[in-house]
């Protein structure tokens, strides 16, 4: 993921990211079992957990990805796996888009798949975004992520055309194809408007094609969502 950087911390939305992660942090406690999302908000709430671990808060956490662990393991936060800890007390993580029902899209840093596997093992997930981060309706500004077996990849951008979505093959600088930690490809899906607001319809519609592993689309949570803007902190959903 992203580096932290001088440039960055000058950055107004990463400012209201780290206060976001500094206010979702203090739903931690001692002894818990933590997932830990991947991108630039989850790298905000580690730098946020770090001092208390190293005060002796006692924490366990589950990465979303490699680039997570890396980080995690550079800050001297102790990991653990689902194997040991198939239950997690939480999840904090960031996502890409928040709508008002608070469903989201998330998978901008192609962890999408380990991300809803730990949040759905959590009893509770915790969103940390910026202000630009909500959306009057999920679409505004990111396409769907959709995870696929490569073997799959061309197959899978023919029949999500069939159910409405015009699916882009998610590629580097180098104009290879995106892997995820996982060995698989990622799919950038777009539908028209009307269809975004259905997005459980169009989860399990994707879903339902042979080679679609997972999508971005987190409809099933009921996430706390921690947002940071330029006057302070706002909590939307259950409280912390």
């Amino acid at each position: 993921m992203v580096a932290h950087s001088g440039a960055m911390d000058l950055d107004p939305l990463h400012a209201q990211r780290l206060a976001a992660a500094a206010r979702a942090v203090e739903v931690v406690r001692d002894g818990m079992v933590v997932g830990y999302g991947t991108g630039r908000a989850a790298m905000a709430v580690l730098d946020a957990l770090a001092p208390r671990v190293k005060a002796g808060m006692r924490v366990l956490g589950i990465p979303t990805s490699l680039s997570t662990a890396a980080h995690a393991a550079r800050l001297g936060l102790p990991l653990t796996d689902l194997d040991a800890h198939p239950t997690l007390d939480v999840t904090i993580d960031g996502a890409d888009e928040v709508d008002p029902a608070r469903n989201l899209i998330k998978g901008g840093g192609a962890a999408l798949f380990r991300e809803k596997v730990v949040a759905a093992a959590s009893a509770r997930l915790v969103i940390v975004i910026d202000a630009t981060k909500r959306v009057p309706r999920l679409g505004t500004s990111w396409a769907i992520p959709v995870e696929v077996l490569p073997f799959a990849t061309g197959a899978c951008v023919r029949l999500i055309g069939e159910v409405g979505g015009a699916a882009a093959r998610r590629l580097d600088a180098a104009g290879a194809p995106v892997v995820t930690d996982n060995g698989n490809h990622v799919l950038d899906v777009a539908f028209d408007a009307g269809r975004m607001v259905h997005p459980r319809a169009l989860d399990e519609a994707m879903r339902a094609i042979p080679g679609v592993i997972v999508t971005g689309l987190f409809w099933s949570f009921d996430p706390t969502v921690v947002v940071g803007t330029d006057s302070g902190v706002e909590v939307l959903g259950p409280p912390l």
